[in-house]
C-alpha cells in the first residue's frame, strides 16, 4: 500500500487504507491543526542582568489533527457495517499510519499518525435511515512535519577519473575518425538533494559496497557522517537519519561504527532549498560498484 493511493480529489482524506471524503460513506465539515504550526518548546531563559532574554532554540511539539462533523452515510439497516469499518480503520495501535490530506487541486500533503479518539454518537433513528451526524476523529503524529507523497531518490559511485582518449595510436591522419570517443565520463561522488517544502527533511543514506570507510558530506555545512566499516560487494549499510539508526543489511546494527569527524545522525538534514553532498571512502576506494543512494521526502511545517 503505498501512502495517499486512494486519494483523487479535493476533500480526500485517507487513513492508512480508510478513506474519507468526497464519494465515501464518510464526508466532514472542518478540519484543525493541519494547517495550524505545532506547539512549540522554546529554549528562550531570561536574562539576568538585563532586559529580554537569550534567544533559544524553538523545537516543534507533536502535532494534533482533527477532523469534525464527520458524517455516515449508509444504506438503511447497514449503518453499523459502515460505523465498524470505521471504527476497525481507526483502532487503537502501537505504530503510526499514513495519513494523507488534499484540500484543494494542490498536492496532497502526507503525515505518519495513530488516531487517538473517535467520537460516534448513537441517536434514536440514526441507523435506521442510514445517517449519523457530529462524528468526530482525532489523530496525533510524533513528527510533527508534513511531508509530500512523492518520495525522491538520487544516486553516485565514488569518484573515478574519466577514461579519455587513448593517444598511443599509429601516427596518421587516417587513425584520426571523428567523431572520436573519449570515453565513459566519469564519476564524481556528488549527489543534490532539493527540498522544496519549508522544514528540514531527515533522508534515509543507503551505501553500498565494496568500499571501506564510507562517509557523505554536506557541503554547504561541512557536516559528514561516517562508519570506520568495510562493506564486502553485497553488504548494505542504511542510514536512518530520523531515527538515527545505522543498520547492516537489515538486521545489525552498526551505529557505534560512526567516527569522531561523524555528526549525529539525527542532526544530519536536507534543508529547504538544494543541499550539495558528497559520496567518499578511504584514501585508494574507487571501485566502481560501491554506491551511495539518499532517498528523502519534501517536508512542510
Amino acid at each position: 500500500m503505498a501512502p495517499g493511493d486512494r486519494v483523487r480529489h479535493a476533500g480526500h482524506v485517507q487513513f492508512g487504507d480508510l478513506l474519507l471524503g468526497p464519494s465515501t460513506p464518510y464526508g466532514w465539515e472542518s478540519l484543525t491543526g493541519w494547517e495550524d504550526s505545532p506547539g512549540l518548546d522554546s529554549g528562550t531563559v531570561p536574562r539576568s542582568d538585563a532586559h529580554g532574554a537569550y534567544a533559544g532554540r524553538l523545537l516543534a511539539q507533536v502535532r494534533t489533527i482533527t477532523l469534525d462533523g464527520v458524517a455516515i452515510r449508509s444504506e438503511p439497516g447497514a449503518m453499523g457495517a459502515a460505523v465498524r469499518t470505521l471504527s476497525t480503520a481507526t483502532a487503537l495501535r502501537d505504530d503510526e499510519l499514513p495519513l494523507v490530506i488534499q484540500l484543494d487541486d494542490s498536492p496532497p500533503l502526507l503525515c505518519w499518525a495513530r488516531c487517538i479518539r473517535r467520537a460516534v454518537p448513537v441517536v434514536a433513528g440514526g441507523y435506521a435511515i442510514g445517517l449519523v451526524t457530529g462524528a468526530a476523529l482525532q489523530w496525533e503524529a510524533t513528527d510533527p512535519r508534513r511531508y509530500s507523497v512523492i518520495e525522491q531518490q538520487v544516486e553516485a559511485r565514488l569518484p573515478a577519473a574519466e577514461p579519455g582518449l587513448d593517444w598511443q595510436v599509429t601516427p596518421g591522419p587516417e587513425r584520426l575518425l571523428y567523431p572520436m570517443a573519449f570515453g565513459a565520463p566519469g564519476s564524481t561522488g556528488s549527489l543534490i538533494g532539493v527540498n522544496e517544502g519549508d522544514a528540514p527533511s531527515h533522508p534515509v543514506i543507503t551505501i553500498r559496497g565494496p568500499v571501506s570507510l564510507p562517509s557523505v558530506t554536506n557541503l554547504a555545512t561541512g557536516e559528514a557522517i561516517e562508519y570506520d566499516i568495510d562493506l564486502a560487494l553485497d553488504d548494505e549499510l542504511v542510514i536512518d537519519t530520523r531515527d538515527g539508526t545505522v543498520t547492516l543489511n537489515r538486521t545489525a546494527a552498526r551505529l557505534y561504527t560512526a567516527t569522531a569527524r561523524s555528526v549525529p545522525e539525527a542532526l544530519f538534514t536536507l534543508n529547504p532549498g538544494k543541499t550539495s553532498l558528497l559520496f567518499r571512502a578511504s584514501p585508494g576506494t574507487t571501485d566502481p560498484r560501491a554506491s551511495c543512494s539518499i532517498r528523502w521526502r519534501s517536508a512542510h511545517w
